[in-house]
């Protein structure tokens, strides 16, 4: 897009709007501009397209969120949570920003890879939601409009995860919860503290049948 990364943030009403705006945005909060910094800033910003990058140099708003000059900071929606990268601490750089951000962009519906796996077991949400299908299915496009809806319901309770089945890295999800590939799509919930989980297979994925699974496990 021609539109300007990072986009400038003022003043507190400038960010509030601004972090409000999406499901995950990064703001890089900064005393200089033009420092080193805020250049490996500008780099991350121009190698992560789907995401919101904002910056400030404003003490005032540095303040209102409890950052030092030289912090990168991920907002998301989904656990209403955020993640601070402090970048006077080690060398940070682009390189690490990108992956900062990638493996905390935890989404209503998050698609899990061995990146993001990490950012889920970090989550304050210790309750997962696992819909495992095969993403090349004609039916995927319906399937994730489901569950995103139904991920709305549970907005704040419940991690809503995509495994895609035709990934090799996600093999071992499918056969830690004892399933085949022929018993997708499925929808797999599992309790991190004492892994604790519970297994359906679905014929089609409905908001009905994920809120009832849901529901039946949250009793």
């Amino acid at each position: 897009s021609t539109a300007e990364k990072p986009i400038l943030l003022n003043n507190i009403t400038d960010a509030e709007a601004f972090i409000s705006g999406a499901e995950v945005v990064v703001v890089g909060f900064f005393q200089d501009p033009e420092s080193p910094e805020a250049s490996q800033f500008r780099l991350a910003a121009g190698r992560i397209a789907e995401v919101s990058f904002g910056l400030s140099t404003s003490p005032a708003v540095l303040t209102h969120y409890g950052v030092a000059a030289n912090t990168v900071t991920l907002f998301r929606r989904v656990d209403n949570d955020r993640r601070d990268l402090d970048m006077n601490s080690k060398d940070v750089d682009a390189e690490k920003m990108t992956r900062f951000v990638r493996m905390n962009e935890l989404r209503l519906v998050t698609e899990y890879n061995p990146v993001t796996a990490i950012g889920v077991m970090q989550s304050s949400l210790q309750l997962h939601l696992l819909l495992i299908t095969d993403k090349m299915s004609p039916k995927h496009p319906k399937r994730m409009r489901k569950y995103q809806a139904a991920a709305e319901l549970f907005k704040g309770k419940i991690l809503f995860i995509l495994v895609d089945s035709n990934l090799n890295s996600n093999e071992r999800i499918v056969s830690f919860f004892k399933l085949k590939k022929s018993q997708l799509p499925a929808l797999a919930i599992f309790h991190a503290p004492d892994e604790e989980q519970d297994v359906l297979t679905l014929d089609e994925v409905s908001v009905e049948r994920v809120q009832d699974f849901c529901n039946r496990f949250l009793q």
